[in-house]
């Protein structure tokens, strides 16, 4: 199965990084608060927040804008901004936990997945799944299909 998925995108991939185990106290609150926050932007459809993936300290977002994305993270109101707001004043610069993400605009057709024996995952769950057969079974013909539009 492949992907088809209207329009642009944004994919963000936020991380964390415990450099001082032992430090329980210091990482804890930090990596408490990603579920917290996913839990609300599920709930919260009209954010532009489409579906994330969580894999032990890494999470892959996918929304439908950046405009979108920055107004989460930029609102006062959310779960997000009080974290930032405590990990910037208890650990920016102590070293006990590293914090990382990374920001992709997505264009339309400008993307490739795959997914075989898998169940809905990733973008998978965010766009129509798709049989990926004749001019989409291979990964440059996936990738390059906004060509034929």
């Amino acid at each position: 199965m492949t992907v088809d998925l209207e329009g642009d995108f944004v994919v963000f991939i936020i991380s964390m990084r415990i450099n001082r185990w032992w430090k329980i106290h210091r990482w804890l609150p930090v990596a408490m608060a990603m579920p917290r926050m996913l839990k609300e932007l599920y709930g919260k459809p009209e954010s532009g927040f489409l579906g994330a993936e969580s894999s032990l300290a890494l999470v892959v977002q996918y929304w439908k804008t950046f405009e979108h994305l920055e107004a989460y993270a930029k609102d006062r109101n959310g779960a997000h901004y009080p974290a930032w707001k405590a990990f910037n004043t208890k650990m920016k610069s102590n070293g006990d936990v590293g914090i990382w993400h990374e920001t992709y605009k997505i264009r339309a057709g400008e993307y490739e997945c795959i997914y075989n024996n898998m169940p809905p995952y990733g973008l998978g769950k965010v766009g129509k799944l798709i049989p990926a057969a004749g001019r989409k079974e291979s990964a440059a013909d996936r990738l390059y299909k906004s060509r034929d539009l």
